[in-house]
């Protein structure tokens, strides 16, 4: 079943995934509700007037997909986004609930290698270790908080699953754009079980 989405991304170094994304979703983007390349310029209107026009964008969606770039942090707005996508609001008889987040790697110069390491454990399992210093802290303090009797993948080596595992997962860009759905209903799923996860951030 498609689900309403909204990207979060850097513009000037993501806007071509964004666009890829949207292609990639096909008929099911007639269900995306946030930019594309024909939207307005509000760069230079007022932070109350952008924020009440994304406010709107992402009211009503029930997933937002985040791009994560290597300067995703010099966003003005990303992290403002992540943080009104966790939120639930009411507006006259209409109630936005938490939506679903994934976050999207992207590959630079061909690599991932920017963000994520592979490493093989003692105990033979592969984990993956990320470059937290890259990521908004609402996007760390989301990651890892599955909270559940049985929340670790491997018991042994204590490592999570990379979907279940956290609140916002983290897919690199080639693997999402094979089935964008799959991921998109990963997300949906759990935001329909927030209570598996231990108290989502909220605060930037």
């Amino acid at each position: 079943m498609a689900r309403e989405t909204f990207i979060a991304y850097k513009y000037s170094e993501a806007q071509d995934l964004r666009d890829l994304i949207i292609k990639k979703l096909g008929e099911d983007a007639t269900y995306y509700k946030g930019e594309t390349r024909s939207s307005p310029d509000l760069t230079d209107t007022s932070t109350k007037n952008i924020k009440e026009n994304l406010k709107n964008m992402i009211f009503g969606t029930s997933v937002t997909i985040v791009i994560v770039s290597p300067k995703l942090k010099d966003s003005k707005w990303v992290d403002w986004e992540i943080e009104y996508s966790l939120k639930e609001y009411k507006r006259e008889d209409t109630t936005s609930r938490t939506n679903g987040i994934v976050g999207v790697v992207m590959k630079v110069n061909g690599s991932y290698d920017w963000l994520i390491t592979h490493k093989t454990n003692s105990d033979g399992c592969s984990s993956r270790y990320i470059d937290n210093s890259i990521l908004y802290n609402i996007i760390k303090n989301n990651r890892f908080n599955l909270n559940t009797e049985n929340k670790f993948a491997c018991n042994t080596c204590k490592t999570y699953n990379y979907l279940s595992g956290s609140y916002i997962a983290l897919v690199e860009e080639e693997t999402f754009l094979i089935d964008p759905n799959t991921y998109i209903e990963n997300a949906y799923n759990k935001s329909k079980n927030l209570q598996k996860y231990k108290p989502l951030s909220k605060n930037r």
